[in-house]
């Protein structure tokens, strides 16, 4: 008994900091998809290099890894800014590996700040149990957090979140409050806000879609649509493929996030690019190209959505 109570203590806190460390789960989104799309042996090198760049970026962010189960790493980190920092970097890294076959790698991320205990090289606690319910929230491409996690980090990182659920957890009197981190935004963690440089005008970008003679734009105006076969939709998808409700698109800042809400999935082309699918996840537009409803660009039957983002700027007149 007194041995192993000998090996159980806090992790070192960081210098002059909070007794507080982050810990973050961080898994392959759809990988069993993958070893059914590319068989096996591609399926492992696709997943296996993603693992070995979020690794990298752990050290880098100066945490560890903890542990490896499957295809998810268990990390810790000094600090809830490390943890975000590190967050969003592995997301960035991920989603500029190659396509394969058609295939892209995503990953879906949670963290939560809070005191752990340390036995043998792993970490035990509350707060290891709601950063794992964070990573269950999430979805292919996601980071999602806590408000408390949220509060702990600089003004400058905490712009970059967004509050989206209260979520019930076992437990805990209390619900917690969701938040997502907007990765996307990646120039929002280097520099500060270039809102005041911007004396000759404003720039704000729009998205057009366009299907069946039709056109809508997101922007400014209208911040939200949704695609799919029931009649109450933006767009009404006459595709037999095609869920009732079935993907939907979201303005966040001056990004545009199209999420699959389907059965079949929703197949998206950028202009030059490969074709991706969506299975419950989101990806931002950009660009041209074209949305389809449960099935590739392979079959020409199928209906299909046109996009474009534009970046259009307007006058501002001095001192508005």
């Amino acid at each position: 008994m007194t041995g192993s109570l000998a090996k159980t203590q806090p992790i070192e806190p960081p210098v002059g900091g909070s007794d507080d460390v982050a810990v973050l789960f961080a898994d392959i989104a759809g990988s069993t998809r993958l070893y059914e799309t590319l068989g096996d042996v591609q399926a492992k090198i696709m997943i296996d290099g993603a693992l070995t760049a979020m690794r990298a970026i752990t050290e880098r962010c100066q945490g560890r890894v903890v542990k490896t189960i499957g295809d998810e790493l268990m990390c810790v980190f000094a600090s809830a800014e490390r943890g975000f920092l590190a967050a969003t970097d592995m997301q960035n890294s991920v989603n500029n590996l190659p396509v394969v076959k058609n295939a892209k790698r995503m990953i879906r991320i949670g963290f939560h700040a809070g005191p752990v205990v340390e036995e043998n090289g792993d970490v035990f606690g509350d707060t290891v149990n709601t950063a794992a319910r964070m990573a269950g929230l999430a979805k292919g491409m996601q980071i999602m957090t806590t408000r408390r996690t949220v509060d702990a980090l600089p003004p400058t990182l905490r712009g970059s979140t967004r509050a989206i659920a209260e979520v019930a957890v076992k437990g805990k009197a209390d619900d917690l409050t969701v938040f997502e981190v907007l990765w996307q935004d990646s120039d929002d963690l280097t520099m500060t806000t270039t809102s005041n440089a911007q004396s000759a005008g404003e720039s704000t970008a729009e998205l057009v879609l366009r299907h069946a003679g039709r056109e809508i734009v997101l922007g400014a105006g209208k911040a939200s649509a949704m695609m799919g076969r029931d009649p109450g939709s933006d767009l009404v998808i006459s595709d037999p493929k095609a869920s009732r409700n079935h993907a939907g698109i979201e303005k966040r800042r001056d990004k545009f996030f199209i999420s699959d809400q389907s059965t079949n999935g929703t197949y998206i082309t950028f202009a030059g690019e490969p074709e991706i699918v969506l299975h419950l996840e989101e990806v931002t537009l950009r660009g041209s190209g074209h949305i389809r409803f449960g099935h590739s660009k392979a079959d020409p039957s199928g209906d299909s959505v046109e996009f474009s983002v534009e970046n259009r700027t307007r006058a501002t007149a001095p001192g508005e």
